[in-house]
Order: C-alpha cells, then structure tokens, then sequence
C-alpha cells in the first residue's frame, strides 16, 4: 500500500476548464446537516454539497460570488462546499450511499461507475479541449522515452476511469499488446506518492497531478491529443436527482454554461480566484499555460447522438481488455434530460450551448 501525499504545490483542478478541470462534485443533503440522504422530490429544500473548487475555475468564481445559491433559490436548493478526494473514480462509494449527486467526469470513468452499478448517468458533454492536459509520463529514472518502453515496465492508472483508458488507449495506438504492461491500479493521490518515490515507472494522469509531476521533473511520452482520445468531458448526476428534480438540474447547468462562456473570454479572472500567492496560485509558465487552456474551454450541452461512437470507443477500449464485463451503451449512460424539462427550461439550457 503507497503513502498517501499531495505533491508539493498541487491545487484543485480547474473547473470547467477541460476534462475533469470543472470537477463539480455535488452531492444531496439533510438542510440540517450532514450528509444523511434526504428525499429529493419536489417541494422538499435540496442542499447540493459540492466539492470546494480550491483557487482556480468556474466553480471558484461561483464560491466566491454565490453564483449557484442565487440561481437556484427559487427552486428551494442551495450548495454547500465540501472537500473531495481527485478524479471521478475515487467517489464511486460517496455516489452510492447518496453523499454526492454530480460531479464533473469523463466517459471512463462513467463507465466504469455503470459497470459496478452505480447509479449516475451523463446529463451534458462538453466538445474536446485541452488534450495536452492529460497523458502517460515517466520518471527519468525509468529509461522509458515513448510508449513502445513501457513493455515490462509498472504503470500507474486510475482503475477504470481516465489514466487506464489513456494507458490503453496509447499502448493499443503503438502495438503493444497490453499484457506486456503492468497496470498498476492507484487513484490520484496515491499515484502521485508512488511516482515521486520510484514505485512506479510511469504514470497515466490527468490534470493538475499530471501537470504537477510534469513540472517536477516527469518525462511525457504521450498526450490525449497524440493517442487520439475519445474520453470526452461530461457532466454526471446521480439518477434520483435527474428524476426527481430536473429543474434543479436544468438550472445548474444553465449556471455552469454562462460561467464557462465568462472562463472562455476572460481566462485571468477565473485563476487565482482566492489567493495569488502561496502553495495554491499558479505565476510563471504554470499561470501561462492555464491561462491558455482556459481560455480553450468549451461549454457543457446536452448529449448529442453523435456522442455515442466516442464513447463506445471506451467502452469497447474497456471491455475488450477485460476493465468491464458488459458492455454499456448510449442508452445505459446519457439521461434524456430534454424530456423532463419544460419548453422554457429546456430553451434555457439550449441557449447556452
């Protein structure tokens, strides 16, 4: 079992920004309190706990300004910041004993949440953006200098979310049969202890601990964009939310999408929301570059049908090499939201696309 360490300098990932960069957790609670799963149906005050933004990215901005709470009052809903551990496919337990109720995610991870049963499903996408945010580096200890290296080697991956898919998805581009690879199953925060320390020989990551290990001396030897990746960025809820209160849901991504267009065009004022200096604000080449891929961020939409072939591209990545044991199509994981809002709701979320 590796320690657990958060590397020195990693902050929250940002946003909307790119794939898992918006990373809203939101999770259904008591009024009062605590956790405790409450009846969401309509008439009763949902309290939406979301994972706390740290200093960067919409959701920041929304803290700081109460963006969501003024939004969705008239509903009789409110949120709450909490902190949550990185990546999708680290929260599986909070979804099921009805602790959070959305988060940002990517194809792969969903798939593999469906695949255990977890009751959540895709309510918006978002088009591909800052691929070059996520990938498979190598610590320089390892001699690996592209993918073809990795045979023989030890690789950490998120398991069944984006860095096995990445790991994959890279070593099938190559022609590497995956076996020759030792797929080492780790979540972020664990991953990130293992490489700093040698345990590891590489790593497939996403994000800010993907840019942190970069930074701190990590060989990239494949990108998102350079192994054609089709784990796109999605907006998950769990499924008593989409059908108990989709107004509510309806709302907050109406919310997320103006805060996403403001990130899109004014990409300084959603970095360093809190603080612009210390171990959480970005200066340099980091602020550069996230300037950049936030100003690269596309907006969240409903499900299209021409989504359905990216992600069968992961969930057949998965099945074929054994991640999953059924293989889970469109219809299994994008929720027909549409068909619960009212015309002016559903123009609501649409005029935001």
């Amino acid at each position: 079992m590796f320690r657990t360490r958060r590397p020195h300098g990693t902050r929250r990932p940002h946003g909307w920004r790119l794939a898992l960069a918006l990373a809203p957790v939101v999770a259904l609670a008591a009024a009062c309190g605590s956790g405790a799963a409450t009846d969401a149906g309509p008439g009763k005050e949902l309290v939406l706990k979301v994972a706390d933004p740290g200093n960067s990215g919409p959701l920041a901005v929304a803290k700081r300004d109460g963006t969501f709470d003024k939004a969705l009052a008239p509903l009789g809903a409110k949120v709450e910041w909490v902190t949550t551990t990185p990546g999708f496919s680290s929260m599986l337990k909070l979804f099921n004993t009805r602790q959070l109720d959305v988060s940002g995610a990517a194809f792969s991870p969903v798939v593999g949440a469906l695949s255990k049963d977890v009751a959540v499903r895709i309510a918006a996408v978002q088009d591909p953006a800052g691929k070059d945010q996520s990938g498979i580096i190598a610590t320089k200890a390892s001699g690996i200098h592209s993918v073809a290296d990795l045979v023989g080697k030890r690789v950490a991956v998120n398991p069944a979310g984006k860095g096995e898919y990445i790991l994959l998805k890279a070593l099938a581009q190559a022609g590497v049969p995956a076996a020759k690879v030792t797929r080492v199953p780790l979540q972020q925060k664990d991953a990130a202890s293992a490489f700093a320390t040698g345990k590891v020989d590489a790593w497939a990551s996403f994000l800010v601990p993907y840019q942190e290990a970069k930074a701190n001396g990590g060989v990239e030897i494949a990108t998102e964009q350079s192994i054609g990746s089709k784990d796109n960025t999605v907006v998950v809820f769990r499924t008593e939310i989409l059908d108990k209160r989709p107004e509510v849901v309806a709302k907050y991504l109406e919310v997320l999408q103006g805060l996403t267009v403001r990130q899109h065009d004014d990409p300084a004022a959603f970095e360093n929301v809190f603080e612009r200096s210390g171990p959480t604000a970005l200066t340099g080449a980091r602020l550069a570059d996230a300037l950049r891929v936030d100003a690269e961020a596309t907006v969240p939409r409903l499900p299209r049908d021409s989504d359905a072939a990216d992600l069968a591209d992961v969930v057949n990545l998965f099945a074929d090499n054994g991640v999953i044991s059924r293989r889970i199509t469109a219809a299994d994981i994008f929720y027909d939201l549409k068909a619960k809002l009212t015309p002016d709701q559903l123009a609501a979320v649409r005029k935001g696309q």
